[in-house]
């Protein structure tokens, strides 16, 4: 009887330590990676870096190619939780800003990362593809409802397609984050907010115009 609470209580701390050292493992990822870039790193720096031997390294991620799909995957899947979550109230060209804002943060921190994480996100092999997929998907789900939202307080016209424009957000995204990497566009936020701003401007409601006065 007293065995059974035993064993599962050292399988709880495992469990913890387990997931603490997958944590280690991917931070010590991408502070290698972006100190040397990908084709540079190898898993014994790696490993050194978070206390553990390359052996622990393998046996949770099997490769260096996983290795980074994980590290990036999980950096950028934080991210977006904390930029969606961050959002306040409208008007949705505020959010917008805010939400390009935070996650821009994210890249321009980690400048060589970045690079890495917009050639391996876009032409990731499965699973990962489906798994970057989805995280786009989910971030495209969010902004089509933040349409609908402003629709529904007067900000947009009535029939505004929000996944439309929610596909319209994410390629003025990808042509900044495109242009900044390749070193083209110094202020990527800055690009991204004047082209939702000119792209808003024609999904506004149209104003009556003033009926004129009887002529006498």
């Amino acid at each position: 009887m007293s065995s059974q609470p035993k064993s599962r209580k050292q399988t709880g701390v495992r469990a913890t330590q387990k997931a603490a050292t997958g944590k280690a493992v991917l931070e010590a990822a991408r502070e290698e990676f972006e100190r040397v870039g990908f084709e540079a790193a190898n898993l014994r720096a790696i490993a050194a870096r978070a206390g553990v031997s390359a052996g622990t390294v393998l046996h949770h991620y099997g490769d260096k190619r996983e290795l980074l799909h994980a590290a990036l995957f999980d950096d950028l899947e934080e991210t977006l939780r904390q930029a969606l979550e961050g959002l306040g109230p409208g008007p949705l060209e505020k959010q917008l800003s805010e939400l390009t804002r935070t996650v821009f943060g994210y890249y321009q921190r980690r400048p060589k990362l970045s690079r890495t994480l917009l050639k391996e996100s876009l032409f990731a092999d499965e699973p990962w593809a489906g798994k970057f997929t989805a995280q786009v998907g989910g971030v495209h789900g969010a902004i089509a409802r933040l349409a609908q939202e402003a629709i529904a307080r007067g900000e947009l016209r009535p029939g505004v397609d929000g996944a439309l424009f929610g596909a319209a957000y994410f390629s003025f995204f990808y042509f900044a984050l495109i242009s900044w990497v390749q070193g083209a566009h110094p202020a990527p936020v800055a690009m991204v907010e004047r082209l939702i701003g000119q792209h808003l401007e024609g999904l506004r409601p149209i104003s009556s115009p003033s009926p004129r006065r009887k002529e006498r």
